[in-house]
């Protein structure tokens, strides 16, 4: 499984997305999951199975599967919540 973490630059929020992704799969024990960042038009269908992005730039991603969108960035708890919700979903954990 590959998460990616979006922004509309793919530098600084995408990046310090990915890191918080990967320390909520490490706190709940989800392996074998590949993080990355990219910009907008790097987002493109299978080039991940799930998408995580702000809400502005979630409402650009319409024509993707497994768009995870986000009130605030900074809101690790929400992001967990909501990575673990996708997570069981797709039953990876």
């Amino acid at each position: 499984m590959k998460i990616l973490a979006v922004c509309g630059s793919g530098l600084g929020s995408s990046f310090m997305v990915e890191m918080n992704i990967k320390n909520v799969l490490k706190e709940i024990g989800a392996a074998g999951v590949e993080v990355d960042h990219s910009d907008l038009g790097g987002a493109t269908p299978g080039a991940a199975d799930l998408f995580i992005a702000g809400r502005d730039i979630a409402m650009g991603m319409t024509h993707l599967k497994g768009v995870v969108e986000l009130e605030n960035l900074l809101d690790k708890k929400e992001l967990k919540e909501k990575l673990e919700e996708a997570l069981r979903k797709r039953n990876v954990i």
